[in-house]
């Protein structure tokens, strides 16, 4: 729930909706702002409706389809969540996705309203919707960083040190330096 509120509203020391969502436009997931305020809705109202027991496998599916995404963009640094791995968002995904699958027990919200929003139909559907949403948006990432990644074909200068410590500018074809 903190974490989308951070997205969302810039609390707890987050950086906003506007903020975030020039990060996920930085990221690849183009538009930045919508993509922003889905993955903080996700985390936001489906930890808030998992919290009370409401609506367990609507609610557990979209914490665990945004999980997916967030573990795909910490992939590259490994497992351990201290090294800026995927472990946190991993344990949260599974947990929720766990959730879905057994129900929210007697002390919730569902229960007390006699599981009209928790049927087991709705668990498995759930969470296949979000696990497809969730590999879409990352393909469609990847697409975007990779289409995004390709050099620029203008010449620009470069500038260089020479071998005796003088700077030397040289034309060079493409964007990286």
């Amino acid at each position: 729930m903190a974490h989308g509120v951070q997205k969302l509203f810039g609390w707890f020391g987050g950086r906003g909706i506007d903020q975030t969502g020039a990060t996920f436009d930085r990221l690849g997931f183009h538009p930045g702002k919508l993509n922003a305020i889905a993955a903080g809705l996700g985390e936001a109202a489906g930890g808030a409706l998992l919290a009370v027991g409401l609506g367990a496998p609507g609610a557990s599916a979209a914490v665990a389809g945004t999980m997916i995404v967030a573990a795909s963009m910490h992939i590259e640094r490994g497992f351990f969540n201290s090294k800026g791995g995927y472990e946190y968002p991993a344990v949260l995904g599974w947990s929720s996705a766990a959730l879905a699958l057994t129900g929210p027990g007697s002390l919730s919200l569902d229960h007390v309203l006699g599981h009209r929003l928790n049927r087991p139909w709705m668990r498995n559907l759930a969470l296949a919707a979000a696990a497809t949403t969730a590999v879409a948006v990352i393909a469609r990432q990847r697409r975007t960083r990779t289409h995004s990644a390709k050099p620029d074909p203008t010449p620009q200068a470069v500038s260089s040190l020479g071998e005796d410590g003088r700077h030397i500018e040289r034309a060079h074809q493409g964007g990286q330096g």
